[in-house]
């Protein structure tokens, strides 16, 4: 009996998903388990970190951008904002980029790269709250990104909130400590005489003051 041309290409399509089938498996049967396509994993490793938190890495001195190579060669995504500063050097001055947050990097990581992350040279810690890796909320590293990319010409500062006690560094008054109530272009500062209950209050420039 001859076989019909329809039945004829129904056959061979079903012995060429049959030699497909066989291909797959020997490319992907790894170990006798079965293993994701190079394509799919790297895929699946972007979403895993994409949805991960963000982590402030503590490092040794000026080993900031060390850190920061050794966690692009991993299933992480490392983030190290700088700023650039002229230097003089010798007889010329010279642009040098800085860590804008010495001694720290950021990274996003899932918690099975932990390991891999604290094993980096230069890596000291990530910062934690009780014995657990502290997360960073994302606006804050996503706003710091937004800067950075941006022709504003910004410096780092120490984090200073009202009502902190603070102490001026630089004029008349440097070395005297007192409490900001209020921040901006201008600062007050609040001079207390506790022992009596009465206090003075003055104006001062706000980059003239640090946290006390």
């Amino acid at each position: 009996m001859t076989k019909s041309k329809p039945v004829e290409r129904r056959l061979a399509d079903r012995d060429g998903l049959a030699a497909l089938s066989v291909h797959l498996r020997e490319e992907y049967f790894q170990g006798g388990n079965l293993v994701d396509s190079p394509d799919m994993q790297r895929s699946t490793s972007d979403i895993t970190v994409a949805q991960s938190p963000w982590f402030a890495i503590r490092t040794r001195s000026r080993h900031e951008q060390v850190v920061q190579q050794q966690l692009e060669r991993k299933p992480v995504e490392a983030f190290l904002p700088t700023f650039a500063r002229w230097s003089r050097w010798k007889d010329r001055r010279k642009k040098v980029i800085w860590p804008l947050f010495p001694g720290y990097c950021f990274a996003r990581f899932s918690s099975e790269h932990r390991l891999g992350v604290l094993r980096c040279s230069g890596v000291i810690s990530i910062v934690s709250f009780d014995g657990a890796p502290a997360p960073i909320a994302p606006h804050e590293i996503d706003d710091i990104r937004r800067l950075v990319d941006t022709d504003f010409l910004y410096d780092p500062c120490p984090l200073i909130r009202e009502g902190m006690m603070v102490e001026l560094v630089h004029g008349p008054l440097k070395g005297v400590v007192g409490r900001l109530i209020r921040k901006g272009t201008r600062a007050r500062l609040v001079l207390a005489v506790n022992l009596i209950g009465r206090a003075v209050s003055v104006e001062v420039d706000a980059s003239d003051v640090k946290a006390y």
